[in-house]
């Protein structure tokens, strides 16, 4: 289940990718220090020089070295800056590619037509699955109804199951231990290791009394309510030979405690022999108390035994089987609708991511543009500062030149310098507008809520699908 809309995660996550870095920055030109120049070019200086030498002739039609050295100090600046926006603007072009819009859209329908596929095959593996619990259902439904028809039965089956079961199997325990304890205080005159021995001994009746009892109630006695003759008169047959085994055993259990009281060694040969000559030759009154607690105990065992399960052999097998293929196939239906609710809710999320990182990269395009206009019209500005600064470091040194001149200055002196401006060539070939981006990506969030509503109808159209089977045999389920 993990390469889901394999599609659909791909597209959100190229969409969380790239771009997210970007940080918008103006800080890239620097105004220049006309102060710091002047006296770095030492323009005051060279100015008082130069006029005292009345340089550049009155005559001087071209600039002099001085102004020269100022004009080529702003043009490098000029052509620094320009090669910083450059390097800006292919920054911010690489930007607007990496959003690849077009990319992202056609994405967007790729996914679209893929998502349904991937949901239709997830129905179609759960309706595999179901098919099968589906038909051991039948099987079992089918063996139930044969063995009540072939066996004259109408009732349903008395089959012990959570507490109840829990519960017989409990007072099974609690007479073994009731039997053990009452019975090892009898036995306990005449044992060397008294009452501990006693125990042990009464442990080993317990055992064999109540385990014979249940042994014979749960797979022999049973069979007594065959409709079969032969099977009937097994049953009756264990039943009689139980009851010759519980007093057996519970009347040697009581001679043991007056031979055990009166020999050390032998005590079981003992037993044997008054078994035989006169087995209903207690003495004590307490030996035939000891007789009458295990015959009673070994009878509570063989009725308890007798309903563990259904009194007719076979039918709690049937219905456990039944009731078994009915759990797994109900329990198997609950988890795969469960699991196409989940598929459901998870492309729902992840078209929500979609339509969020799309909002998030109109936002990013449109930051990026406005920033290229800004960086575009501070260059601008910078150009015009430029000029500026240019024209007050040459106003420095004509200033100083002038003062110390003696004839007049020339006529370019009066004359201020034009900056030739760069004009930076922006190609919008290929790029989206702000207009086409917004309406391609309602066109999409359409697409997308379009989407979501048919994965939605899908999931209500496999959930029936996996209602459907039902209906083939109602009452397999509706019985559970």
């Amino acid at each position: 289940m993990g390469s889901r809309f394999e599609k659909l995660n791909r597209l959100r996550e190229s969409l969380r990718e790239s771009n997210h870095d970007f940080r918008a920055s103006t800080q890239l030109f620097n105004s220049l220090d006309v102060t710091k120049i002047a006296r770095d070019m030492d323009l005051a200086g060279r100015g008082k020089e130069r006029g005292e030498l009345n340089q550049p002739p009155k005559s001087a039609k071209n600039l002099d070295d001085v102004e020269h050295a100022i004009i080529e100090r702003v043009e490098n600046e000029k052509k620094a800056s320009y090669h910083t926006l450059e390097d800006s603007l292919q920054l911010l072009g690489g930007r607007l590619a990496g959003l690849d819009f077009e990319e992202q859209f056609g994405l967007i329908r790729q996914a679209n037509a893929a998502s349904v596929s991937d949901f239709k095959a997830s129905v179609a593996v759960g309706l595999d699955e179901l098919h099968g619990l589906r038909r051991a259902l039948n099987d079992a439904e089918k063996e139930h109804s044969w063995f009540k028809e072939k066996h004259g039965l109408v009732r349903a089956a008395r089959v012990q199951h959570g507490a109840a079961h829990v519960f017989r199997l409990s007072l099974l325990l609690f007479l073994f231990l009731i039997e053990t304890a009452m019975n090892g205080s009898f036995l306990a005159k005449g044992n060397e290791q008294g009452l501990f021995g006693g125990i042990l001994e009464a442990a080993a009746f317990s055992f064999i009394n109540i385990g014979a009892a249940l042994l014979l109630a749960v797979f022999c006695a049973r069979w007594v309510t065959h409709r079969s003759i032969f099977w009937k008169l097994v049953g009756i047959g264990s039943i009689i030979f139980y009851i010759a085994l519980a007093v057996t055993i519970n009347l040697a259990l009581a001679h043991y405690r007056e031979v055990s009281g009166s020999l050390a060694d032998g005590a079981g040969v003992e037993v044997i022999r008054h078994l035989r000559a006169d087995p209903m030759g207690l003495t004590d009154v307490k030996s035939w108390l000891l007789f009458g607690i295990g015959l009673m105990f070994s009878l509570f065992a063989f009725i308890d035994g007798w309903f563990v399960l259904d009194p007719y052999p076979g039918y709690a097998g049937v219905e456990n089987r039944l009731v078994h293929r009915r759990e797994d196939y109900v329990d198997r239906k609950k988890e795969l609708i469960e699991e196409l609710q989940d598929v459901r809710d998870d492309h729902n999320e992840k078209v929500e991511d979609i339509v969020k990182e799309l909002g998030s990269r109109r936002r990013e395009h449109r930051a990026i543009i406005d920033h290229r206009s800004r960086l575009l019209a501070l260059f601008a500005q910078h150009q015009d500062q430029l000029e500026r600064a240019c024209n007050q470091l040459l106003s420095k040194y004509r200033e100083a030149n002038i003062q110390a001149r003696t004839e007049p200055a020339p006529k370019h002196f009066g004359s201020p310098y034009k900056l030739d401006r760069i004009k930076p060539h922006v190609s919008a070939d290929g790029e989206w507008s702000e207009s086409d981006i917004g309406a391609s990506i309602r066109d999409a969030q359409e697409e997308l809520n379009a989407q979501v509503r048919l994965i939605g109808q899908e999931c209500e159209r496999g959930i029936e699908q996996y209602r459907d089977l039902d209906k083939l045999h109602p009452d397999s389920v509706s019985n559970g």
